[in-house]
């Protein structure tokens, strides 16, 4: 039977003109290894033995994580540090906790000196994707299907390459690992990796221990930031897109329910302006029932039946978007056995503090979730009992902080039917009533939330207290009013740099090598003193108001003029930035300038 997993240990030889890298997995004793000319870029197996020049600087790496190109040539990004997660079916799950980013040239004298700054930046960019705390990898389970999927699949497929028989959605480092790809034989070295969320806790209830897992697979097509990546692309992907797996495995077999969220599929934008909320625009020249359709017969190939929970309010600016989501679906033609909406007013029936009531969604959605099911299969003969045949798909405006919610509700649901299954929990016993096993759920829902939450909006997600211990307090209102601020600060003028570092390493941007000589770099954008100049006042007017305020004067209707004069000062020159707020933003420069963005 072939072997289809990929080394779990290397060591990587660095010399002058070749990277080595050996396995050293105690099975892989007299495997090839792994030769990459830092010149020629040609990468090739050899024989282990004598190839590796005793001069060369050794160091211990977990997994190849690709090549990228930037100006200055190809560079190896390698796996340094790891963490272990847990088992799922008894195959190691890691989360990577440290990288490194290594340049096949030796020096960078061919570039000029604004080809060596921006390579920096391109550099920078690509360590910053890496920075981000939530990849995973196994080398050997599938972490990019969900149980059941894998379960439909025949045993040659499962007996493929982990990189050929992953899912092209969920494979973050799929542009890095192009050079690879194209050598099957290199299939050992090729390690998928995962960006998103997973927890594997071990539980306990009564006399039975089991293992309780959330996996979220967030897509890297149409991936990008909050403000800068909203609804659909031309191929119906959706912006936010993430896969949320909740996988229960006791000692007789094991069970998964799987929800969607993702951006509301239609044409549509929302600009950082330096306001707190830009309004929301749908394009008006796009056919969204065309773009919904895309989207969904996609969905449809994944999951089967839907039930599309709508949780954005239903008047002020969002309700333009929910107004023509609504009409959508109703003239999209597809049947109702295959789709059902519901549209929840989350903010108004929520309102003050009222959450109990989101019983009435719950409520509306039993049903669904009954004739859904889940998946459930045998651990000793594998046979499947029973399958999930449908899908929640859930979104508010940003599908995070609502969404997360509303989902954590719906698995609270699941993992109660599953419990009975096995007869872990007795008739009439809830698993609320299990402390242990209350606080696991709760907490790793609420991490779910914090992960996607900093992915796509920067900071952690909000209403993470109602997750936590099922009630909102005045904390929580107050941590989320400080996360809203942090997230305002970072839309507006952080995720310029960090929409571009997602688009470089999906490989949405190639660098051009002739950036810089003989066509011109999307690096270098130039603005003018007038781009200083309204900063530079309102700092200035601000200063001498604070001052007029502070300093006392013998002539108090002098003072007051000078007051006067400077507040008027200042809110005028505050509202000319805001109305040209637009240009201080920090924009993207590489794909999605706002001249490109087909959605506005």
């Amino acid at each position: 039977m072939a072997d289809s997993s990929v080394y779990r240990a290397l060591r990587l030889h660095i010399a002058p003109d070749k990277f080595y890298i050996e396995p050293r997995d105690q099975q892989s004793v007299g495997d090839q290894i792994l030769e990459i000319d830092r010149v020629t870029q040609e990468l090739s197996l050899a024989a282990n033995e004598g190839q590796i020049p005793p001069s060369a600087e050794s160091r211990d790496i977990f997994g190849i994580l690709g090549i990228i190109n930037l100006l200055a040539g190809p560079y190896l990004v390698v796996i340094t540090k790891k963490t272990l997660v847990g088992h799922i079916k008894g195959h190691e799950v890691w989360k990577i906790k440290g990288t490194d980013v290594l340049a096949f040239p030796r020096a960078t004298l061919h570039l000029t000196e604004s080809q060596q700054r921006n390579n920096n930046i391109y550099l920078s960019m690509v360590q910053s994707v890496l920075q981000t705390d939530s990849f995973y990898f196994s080398c050997s389970y599938d972490l990019t299907h969900t149980l059941q999927r894998l379960s439909r699949t025949s045993p040659d497929f499962l007996q493929m390459p982990l990189f050929e028989r992953a899912d092209p959605r969920y494979v973050w480092n799929g542009h890095l690992l192009r050079p690879l790809m194209v050598q099957p034989e290199l299939h050992k070295f090729i390690l998928p990796v995962m960006h998103g969320f997973v927890s594997i806790t071990s539980c306990s209830i009564k006399q039975s221990t089991f293992d309780f897992i959330l996996v979220s697979r967030r897509s890297c097509f149409r991936a990008g930031t909050r403000y800068f990546i909203r609804g659909l692309d031309a191929e119906g992907n959706a912006a936010n897109y993430v896969e949320t797996e909740q996988i229960v495995q006791f000692e007789s077999g094991a069970c998964s329910f799987v929800q969607t969220r993702g951006s509301i599929p239609l044409f549509w934008s929302q600009r950082p302006n330096l306001k707190y909320k830009p309004t929301p625009l749908l394009n008006p020249t796009a056919d969204h029932r065309v773009g919904f359709c895309l989207h969904l017969d996609k969905e449809r190939v994944y999951y089967g039946e839907h039930v599309l929970i709508n949780l954005i309010d239903q008047k002020g600016p969002e309700k333009i978007l929910g107004d023509r989501y609504t009409e959508t679906v109703s003239t999209a033609g597809l049947t109702d056995n295959f789709l059902r909406y519901e549209p929840f007013d989350f903010h108004k029936e929520c309102s003050k503090m009222r959450w109990e009531r989101l019983s009435i969604l719950t409520d509306r959605l039993k049903a669904d979730q009954d004739k859904f099911g889940h998946f459930s299969m045998r651990e000793k003969d594998g046979q499947i009992d029973s399958e999930q045949r449908g899908v929640f798909r859930t979104n508010c405006i940003d599908s995070l902080d609502r969404t997360n919610v509303v989902q954590s509700l719906l698995a609270r649901r699941s993992l109660q039917a599953q419990c009975e299954k096995y007869e872990v929990l007795s008739p009439g016993e809830r698993v609320e009533g299990h402390s242990g096993m209350e606080k696991v759920f709760k907490n790793v829902w609420a991490d779910n939330a914090d992960a996607c939450s900093v992915q796509y909006a920067g900071t952690g997600a909000l209403k993470t207290d109602f997750t936590r211990t099922g009630k909102r307090s005045a904390f929580g209102l107050l941590k989320d009013g400080v996360n809203s601020g942090i997230r305002y600060y970072k839309n507006n003028f952080a995720d310029g740099f960090r929409q571009d570092s997602i688009d470089l390493f999906l490989g949405n941007y190639v660098v051009d090598p002739n950036e810089g000589i003989s066509k011109p770099s999307p690096l270098e954008t130039h603005r003018d003193w007038r781009f200083m100049a309204l900063p530079m006042i309102l700092l200035l007017g601000f200063s001498m108001f604070v001052i007029s305020v502070l300093i006392p004067s013998t002539d108090y209707g002098v003072q007051f003029l000078y007051v006067l004069f400077w507040g008027g000062a200042v809110l005028m020159t505050l509202y000319v930035v805001i109305y040209f707020g637009n240009e201080y933003v920090d924009q993207p420069r590489l794909v999605q300038v706002q001249a490109k963005d087909k959605n506005v």
